[in-house]
C-alpha cells in the first residue's frame, strides 16, 4: 500500500462497511483559512469541491503561495469526475493551475468563476487545454454514480454557489462562503426556499462556512458600504483612493455607483484589479456606467476632486500598489495632501504590522486614511455570522454536521453552536486536514487519515522550500551568516586563507577583533585535523562550524548560521 493510499489507524487496510457509504476528506481549509479544498469519495466516484490556494504567513520567508498536499487525490486519479468550484475567490481557485496539469478533468463552475480562473491559467499557458463547463443555479449534473445540484448564495463576489451532492448513503451540502444578505448588491439572494427543499428532502452530512462563527447577530448588507463610501466622497477634498480585494466586484461596483452620482471619474489600478474588473464588465457582472473608467494617465490630468482610484493593496503588502504608493515609489501615482486613502477590507491575520507601516507612511504623506478601526462601515464581512449560522442549520437540519472554512477556534464555535441547537455531540465532526470522515445511514466515524499538509510555491519551484529550508531562511533573517573560506593543498596544509565573511550579522572593519579571531581559531582546528590525520572534508567543514559558532556566542552572544567553504587545491 503506498503512502499515497488511505491509512487506517487500526488495521493498516481500507474495510469498506456493508452498506452505502461516503467519505469526506478535507485536504485544505479546515483549521486555516485559505486552502479549501475537499474531497466526496464513494466506492466508484470522487468530486473536488474547490481547490484554493494561500498566501504566505510571515514566517514563510522568500515564499510566493502555498498549495494544499493532492498526493491522495493524484493517486485516485481513475475515480475523479470533476472539480467543482462554489465561487471565484482564489481561496478556492487559485490551486488549478498547478493541480490541472496532473490532473486533467473537468472544471465546472459559474460563468463569472470559469471568467476569473480562464484568465489566471492562461498565464500559466493552460487555457487552451482545461476543460471548463459553465454551471448556474438549480443545474443538475450527473458525474459517475453522483448527482450535483447547484445553489444560488450571496457573498462578496457575484455567482457564488453552494453544492449539493446526491450519494448512495445520502445528501451531502457544502454551503462555500455565504452570507443571508436580503439586499445584495446584484439582487442575487441566497435560495433560502432551496435549502429549505433540500432539508425537508434529507441531507445526511451539512458542510458550513464557518469564518464569522465568533460573531454574534447578523452580517450587515454589502449595500450598506455605498451609504458610507458616499459620505466619505462628499467631505474628500481630494482624490479618493479605495484599496480592496480585486476580487471583490460588489465593492468595486459600489466604488463606481458612488463615483458617478457624484460626478467623479474612475481609474483602476493594480494587474489583478484590471484583469478582474475588465472579465466581470465583459460578463455582465459589473455594470460601468459610461464614460465613467479612464486611464490612470489621463485621470491624472484632472482636478484632484474629480477623481477616484480603485487599487489593490487593502493588506499592505510591500510590493502591492498602496505600499509603493506610501514609499513614494509608485511608478504613476504619487500620494499627496488632501487625498483619502480607504482601506475597504478587513485585516486578514498576520498582516496588520504590514497595513500599520502602510497608513503610517500615507499619513505622513498628508493623506487621510480611513480604515475599518477608524469607520467600521468601509467593510462588512461577506460570511454569515452565529444567527445566519443558526438559521442554516434550522433550514437544513442535517443529520450530520461537519464546520469547515475557519481557522480550529472558527471550527469549534461552529460545533457548539450546533451542539447548543440540539445537534448529538457525537453528530458533530470537527476535522483536520487529512481526515478521512466515513458517513453511512448507521452513523459517522473519523476511520483514518491520509497524506494532507502543505505544498510552498518559490518562483518556479514548487515544493522544493520544505521546513528544513524555512527554518534557514528565518534563521539567516534573525543573526545573519558567517561565511570561513580556506583552501587546502592535497596535504591538508593551509594554501589560501582563511578569509572569513559576514552578511547580516555585523558591520565589521577589516583587522576587528572578532574576525582576527575567528580566524586564528580556524587555523588551529586545521593544523589540529592535519596533527590527527583526519582532513576528510566533511568532517573539517564540521569542526570549523562548530567551533566558529562557539567563538562567536561567547564573544558577542549572537548565533550567526556558520557556513565552511573548504576548497581542495
Amino acid at each position: 500500500m503506498s503512502d499515497a493510499e488511505l491509512r487506517v489507524e487500526t488495521s493498516g487496510q481500507v474495510v469498506s462497511p456493508p452498506e452505502p457509504w461516503v467519505r469526506i476528506v478535507p485536504l485544505g481549509g479546515v483549521g486555516e483559512i485559505g486552502l479549501n479544498m475537499t474531497l466526496l469519495e464513494t466506492a466508484e466516484d470522487i468530486l473536488v469541491i474547490d481547490a484554493g490556494l494561500m498566501f504566505p504567513e510571515e514566517e514563510m520567508l522568500g515564499v510566493d503561495l502555498v498549495l494544499p498536499d493532492a498526493t491522495y487525490l493524484l493517486a485516485q486519479r481513475p475515480r475523479v469526475r470533476g472539480v467543482v468550484l462554489t465561487h471565484g475567490h482564489e481561496d478556492h481557485t487559485g490551486a488549478l493551475p498547478y493541480l490541472l496539469p496532473q490532473l486533467p478533468v473537468p472544471i465546472y463552475g459559474t460563468r463569472l468563476s470559469l471568467g476569473l480562473v480562464q484568465e489566471k491559467l492562461r498565464e500559466f499557458g493552460l487555457d487552451r487545454q482545461a476543460e471548463l463547463r459553465a454551471v448556474r443555479p438549480q443545474d443538475r449534473l450527473s458525474l459517475g454514480t453522483l448527482e450535483v445540484e447547484f445553489v444560488r448564495v450571496s457573498h462578496s463576489i457575484p455567482d457564488g454557489v453552494a453544492v449539493a451532492v446526491r450519494t448512495a448513503a445520502g445528501l451531502v451540502v457544502h454551503t462555500g462562503d455565504f452570507k443571508f444578505d436580503d439586499t445584495p448588491v446584484d439582487g442575487e439572494v441566497t435560495d433560502v426556499q432551496k435549502f429549505a427543499e433540500l432539508g425537508r428532502r434529507g441531507i445526511l452530512a451539512l458542510l458550513s462556512d464557518s469564518t464569522n462563527a465568533a460573531r454574534t447577530g447578523t452580517t450587515p448588507s454589502e449595500a450598506t458600504i455605498g451609504r458610507t463610501f458616499e459620505q466619505i466622497f462628499r467631505s474628500a477634498t481630494g482624490r479618493v483612493i479605495v484599496a480592496c480585494f480585486a476580487s471583490n466586484i460588489h465593492r468595486v461596483q459600489q466604488v463606481l455607483d458612488v463615483a458617478v452620482r457624484l460626478g467623479r471619474r474612475v481609474a483602476v489600478n493594480g494587474k489583478s484589479m484590471a484583469a478582474n474588473v475588465r472579465i466581470a464588465g465583459q460578463l455582465g457582472y459589473l455594470r460601468v456606467p459610461p464614460d465613467t473608467l479612464l486611464p490612470l494617465e489621463d485621470l491624472q490630468r484632472l482636478p484632484a476632486e474629480q477623481g477616484v482610484i480603485i487599487t489593490t493593496g487593502s493588506q499592505g503588502e510591500p510590493l502591492s500598489a498602496v505600499a509603493r504608493m506610501a514609499d513614494g515609489e509608485h511608478k504613476q501615482l504619487e500620494v499627496r495632501p488632501g487625498d483619502t486613502v480607504v482601506f475597504s477590507a478587513r485585516v486578514i491575520p498576520g498582516n496588520e504590522q504590514s497595513i500599520a507601516r502602510t497608513v503610517n507612511r500615507l499619513l505622513k504623506r498628508g493623506a487621510q486614511v480611513i480604515t475599518e478601526d477608524v469607520c467600521p462601515g468601509v467593510h462588512v464581512s461577506g460570511h454569515p455570522c452565529q444567527e445566519e449560522l443558526r438559521f442554516m442549520l434550522r433550514l437544513t437540519r442535517p443529520r450530520f454536521f461537519v464546520p469547515v472554512h475557519g481557522e480550529r477556534r472558527h471550527l469549534h464555535w461552529h460545533a457548539e453552536l450546533a451542539r447548543q441547537m440540539g445537534m448529538p455531540g457525537e453528530h458533530v465532526f470537527v476535522l483536520e486536514n487529512g481526515d478521512v470522515l466515513e458517513l453511512t445511514e448507521e452513523g459517522g466515524r473519523v476511520a483514518g487519515r491520509v497524506p494532507a499538509g502543505r505544498v510552498l510555491v518559490d518562483g518556479k519551484g514548487v515544493g522544493d522550500v520544505g521546513d528544513a529550508v524555512l527554518r534557514d531562511r528565518q534563521h539567516l533573517a534573525q543573526d545573519g551568516m558567517v561565511v570561513v573560506v580556506v583552501g587546502l593543498d592535497k596535504d591538508g596544509a593551509i594554501a589560501v586563507g582563511p578569509d572569513i565573511i559576514s552578511r547580516g550579522f555585523a558591520d565589521l572593519p577589516e583587522g576587528d577583533a572578532l574576525l582576527e579571531g575567528a580566524r586564528r581559531l580556524v587555523v588551529e582546528v586545521l593544523e589540529g585535523c592535519v596533527r590527527a590525520e583526519k582532513i576528510d572534508g566533511a568532517l573539517v567543514k564540521q569542526r570549523i562550524r562548530s567551533a566558529v559558532r562557539r567563538f562567536i556566542q561567547k564573544a558577542v552572544e549572537r548565533r550567526p548560521m556558520i557556513l565552511p567553504l573548504v576548497i581542495e587545491l
